[in-house]
């Protein structure tokens, strides 16, 4: 884990990849292309990019067209825009007809930072996860990324990614292989069971390492598709481990956290689980690393909630 890099990069670049492969696929944007970084797809291949100006939920009703008309738009803004202002069209012209319009949230998550709560996606994957027909995927790092950007295309539906401005560092190697709707594990262990997403994935491994010095043997499993999860992998580390903790910068109402509790919650025998996300709250402005400590997201955290939530455990 050398490389460190904002998977906002990341996507911009295979985006131009793609673009040279699939003569089909468009993007379009809303004013923000250089932070989305689609400018390099705008500079690219000019005639298939199209800046629809700060109307948000315009830019979606036309990705919709364009998919109904036999393109694959990519279709581009914060993730505090797509899906937030724009939730409605996406449920009625995209979700409801099943086209395959690839929505890309862009700035994910508390580490936005300092622009602050207005423009901090906390609610976006349970947005998502909550439409018929809609993949949600959250990618852990470049190589990830890139794979994901790649897969959309193919999928023959509705999806949304979400993706940052934090650096994270390169997790996998390049005979990593993403699918859609399959779990990674990252990290050997089966007495805790950390399922983490995106940014957060680093922080688990760390986390873990950590947990490891003080004789806990803690797994790390990335699920990079929150929708369809895959639930194979939650009954089978849950049948094996004495703590299921999930871990993700998004809040904890609707997102991985629920989506794990979901699948135990059908399961039985099923192991405890802890949640670590940002609590019922709108986030704040503040640097990425101090936001992410403030939330018992960092490392340090991970590891302090893990072992507190094992030694209560171990009393009953």
């Amino acid at each position: 884990m050398t490389t460190c890099m904002e998977t906002r990069f990341a996507y911009g670049e295979a985006l131009v990849e793609l673009g040279k492969q699939r003569p089909r696929v468009v993007v379009l944007d809303a004013d923000l292309y250089k932070s989305t970084r689609t400018v390099l797809f705008r500079d690219a291949f000019p005639e298939r990019f199209i800046d629809i100006g700060i109307s948000e939920a315009d830019m979606v009703s036309t990705a919709a067209g364009m998919a109904a008309s036999g393109l694959i738009p990519y279709c581009n803004s914060f993730a505090m825009f797509v899906p937030g202002i724009c939730y409605m069209p996406i449920r009625t012209q995209i979700a409801y007809p099943s086209l395959p319009v690839k929505l890309i949230g862009s700035s994910g998550g508390l580490t936005q930072g300092p622009d602050g709560a207005s423009h901090q996606s906390l609610e976006d994957i349970s947005l998502m996860r909550g439409l018929p027909n809609m993949v949600v995927v959250s990618p852990a790092d470049n190589v990830e990324t890139r794979q994901a950007t790649f897969a959309l295309a193919d999928w023959p539906g509705p999806a949304y990614m979400r993706v940052g401005r934090y650096p994270v560092p390169r997790l996998f190697d390049s005979d990593y292989c993403f699918v859609i709707g399959q779990a990674a594990r990252v990290r050997a262990g089966d007495e805790v069971v950390i399922f983490a997403t995106g940014h957060i994935v680093s922080k688990a491994l760390a986390a873990a390492e950590q947990l490891a010095r003080e004789g806990v043997d803690a797994g790390v499993i990335n699920i990079s598709t929150i929708k369809p999860l895959d639930e194979t992998a939650v009954w089978e580390a849950a049948a094996k481990a004495a703590l299921i903790v999930t871990a993700e910068e998004h809040s904890i109402i609707g997102g991985l956290g629920s989506a794990v509790a979901e699948c135990l919650a059908e399961t039985r025998p099923a192991a405890p689980l802890l949640r670590l996300a940002v609590r019922d709250c709108f986030g704040e402005s503040g640097l990425a690393d101090e936001l992410l400590e403030k939330h018992g997201l960092q490392p340090s955290g991970i590891r302090a909630s893990v072992l507190q939530r094992l030694t209560l455990l171990r009393k009953t």
